[in-house]
């Protein structure tokens, strides 16, 4: 069965700053099953581009292979993308950022795309601080072929067949923390008002931003006993804090008492807001955010929010020094400067 999405929309519907509705900023219609938080991912990347006033044209979107992979397709059908192969995504995502610093680079991946088959690429995206927003869509299990537990799935977590995980899992907030992510967060599918200042926060942070968004799987992981399911994370959940965005255009005002929050401006003069509810976590400490998701584990809790920032962080481009320009744009003269200008790099090294 196919399905045609309306091209119709209400005249008066609000428009941001460079004048587009939320319509400029959809994509195609889902094709996952209905309930599946990677669709509400979706729409949290759709509002908060779209409040953000970024063009749709100057995102380029990334993805590998698996459920979370397809959802690209759901947002901004009007912006640049390229689905890889399974766990190649962050190459793809490294070797288009170096050819081209002006865009907006999203990167759309999964718990088995990234924890298993990716996580060699992973871990040099982030070592190498690619500037770019990372989020994966975490549900415990691999739902294209049929629900078998994934490196995310916890140890003990029940399958849809009754069958417990053997497995420790693979703390991927934990793995970005430790390798030296400059942004990292986790978040759920099913709270928008946590996720959408996060993913507005990691798209202006410059270096490797990374959400972990678990994101259950309404057919092969949403039963009793697991602990990616709806229920279980919604009962489980625990925020550092309340989150919130500053764009730099608004007036910079806060009205909390001091001690109780924690303001980071980034290099685009945005702020960042954490109203704190957890005041032992300090965001510029990745020991702090470690011991942080230690202690709440053995509470049998999930923290979420914004556990981590480095508000000076040096994305790649600044670390080796490339080109001010897109490499489209550069000219012969540009690759070609010539020999006097070869002379002077040899007189340096000598």
């Amino acid at each position: 069965m196919s399905y045609i999405k309306p091209a119709f929309r209400h005249p008066d519907l609000p428009v941001n700053d460079l004048g587009y509705t939320k319509k400029n900023y959809e994509g195609a219609i889902s094709t996952l099953c209905a309930g599946c938080g990677h669709d509400s991912i979706s729409a949290a990347i759709v509002q908060a581009i779209f409040e953000l006033s970024i063009a749709p044209h100057q995102v380029a979107k990334l993805s590998g292979i698996g459920c979370s992979s397809k959802t690209p397709t759901y947002f901004l059908g009007d912006s640049h993308g390229f689905n890889s192969v399974h766990g190649r995504m962050p190459s793809v995502a490294t070797g288009a950022n170096m050819a081209n610093r002006d865009m907006i680079y999203v990167g759309v991946s999964g718990d088995g795309d990234t924890a298993s088959i990716g996580m060699g690429q992973f871990t040099h995206a982030v070592r190498r601080n690619v500037n770019m927003m990372y989020v994966v869509e975490n549900n415990g299990c691999y739902g294209l072929t049929k629900g078998q537990d994934s490196a995310t799935s916890d140890v003990g977590s029940m399958s849809k067949k009754g069958e417990p995980n053997p497995f420790e899992a693979i703390d991927l907030v934990s793995v970005a923390l430790q390798l030296g992510a400059t942004f990292v967060a986790r978040s759920f599918s099913g709270d928008k008002e946590q996720l959408i200042p996060l993913i507005k926060a990691a798209i202006s942070h410059q270096g490797f931003a990374f959400i972990d968004i678990i994101s259950p799987c309404v057919t092969f992981n949403n039963n009793p006993g697991s602990t990616k399911g709806y229920e279980y994370v919604r009962d489980h959940l625990a925020a550092t804090g309340t989150v919130d965005f500053v764009p730099m255009k608004e007036e910079l005002t806060t009205s909390y008492q001091s001690g109780t929050a924690e303001e980071v401006t980034l290099h685009d003069g945005s702020v960042v807001h954490l109203y704190k509810g957890d005041e032992s976590l300090d965001i510029h400490n990745r020991r702090s955010a470690l011991k942080l998701i230690k202690d709440y584990k053995a509470q049998d809790k999930i923290l979420t929010g914004l556990l981590y920032m480095d508000a000076d962080s040096q994305d790649l481009h600044e670390t080796i020094g490339t080109s001010n320009k897109p490499l489209r744009s550069l000219t012969e003269q540009d690759l070609c400067p010539g020999n006097k200008v070869l002379q002077n790099i040899n007189d340096s090294l000598r």
